[in-house]
């Protein structure tokens, strides 16, 4: 498993880690032996970075990560999240800051990130969302890094609001994160164009999320599967996305037959491509996935053939129904 850096004051980590929201839940159903198997190879494999958070299962996959850790002599890295109090998600441009994340409410929070994952310091803490709004004036961030002075936190930072990524642009510049979670993928490429340089030049480390556009660049679906209500999926795919994603995919598939890749080595491939990348969390949550996934970290790099290729495959989805 090859490692690289998390920023400039970071550790060393795995370029594959271990994505922990199906353990948790909202991903169909999800066995407790699964969710250990998967752990366990995971990290015999090489991987020594979790990424999960308070929102998945109500802090059940923190509590899962935190119980396995304790039987584990290896030192692993775990990034967790912490969501706003109560109200719109995205918060909204007229959200108040100081209501959504409030010194007191953080510190509630975190203590109770360090209380599911039995930690006395939380390795990486970011909060799970963000609004442009709050640029010029983010206290939050600044009682993190309070927070952090006091050893509560090692790394603190953000997890990129999808439909505006490029809103943390301002807040590495001015040194308020440390890292800083992003949607990157064959889809997905638009953090190239500002977000990832300005990642280098700060020495911010890039944890890349959604690479496998929740499953949909696997591969495996057809376009006729059909999710419960409690699957995330079942919202994320609504209309006709889903069909959309995979008839997509198959062009991609088809193009590259002959590259030598699999769908899911070719998505993860591309995501770990750009050098501001410090690591790919695709989501684990058996022992096949956690053996399908680090597997692609001793594969061959993307030609610059193939990758000048695959920028033709980028999809805006501003607007996910304004037109096909």
């Amino acid at each position: 498993m090859k490692k690289r850096k998390l920023g400039n004051s970071g550790p060393e980590v795995s370029e594959i880690g271990f994505g922990a929201w199906a353990i948790g839940g909202s991903w169909g159903k999800q066995s407790e032996e699964d969710s250990q198997l998967g752990l366990e190879t995971a990290l015999d494999r090489g991987v020594n970075f979790i990424d999960t958070a308070a929102g998945y299962g109500n802090g059940k996959s923190e509590k899962i990560i935190g119980e396995f850790l304790k039987s584990r002599s290896e030192r692993v890295y775990v990034c967790t999240k912490t969501p706003p109090a109560p109200g719109k998600w995205p918060p909204s441009p007229y959200c108040k800051i100081e209501e959504r994340y409030s010194e007191k409410y953080l510190r509630e929070n975190v203590e109770e990130r360090l209380s599911n994952l039995q930690v006395d310091s939380l390795d990486v803490l970011l909060l799970h969302t963000w609004t442009r709004a709050w640029n010029d004036k983010p206290v939050a961030l600044k009682t993190l890094q309070k927070m952090k002075s006091e050893g509560l936190i090692k790394q603190v930072g953000i997890s990129t609001p999808e439909h505006d990524q490029n809103c943390v642009v301002q807040l590495m510049r001015d040194g308020m994160v440390d890292v800083l979670q992003v949607i990157y993928n064959i889809f997905e490429q638009e953090p190239v164009a500002q977000l990832f340089p300005v990642a280098q030049e700060t020495g911010t480390g890039i944890i890349v999320r959604v690479a496998f556009d929740e499953g949909v660049l696997t591969g495996k679906y057809t376009g006729k599967e059909t999710f419960g209500t409690d699957d995330f999926r079942s919202n994320y795919f609504a209309g006709d996305r889903l069909e959309r994603g995979v008839r997509r995919t198959e062009a991609i598939k088809k193009k590259f037959k002959e590259s030598g890749y699999t769908m899911p080595e070719l998505a993860l491939k591309f995501a770990l491509s750009h050098e501001a990348v410090s690591t790919v969390i695709p989501g684990i949550r058996n022992q096949s996935q956690a053996i399908m996934n680090t597997s692609v970290s001793g594969l061959p790099e993307l030609s610059d053939d193939i990758l000048i290729r695959l920028r033709e495959h980028t999809w805006n989805r501003g607007f996910w129904y304004g037109g096909k």
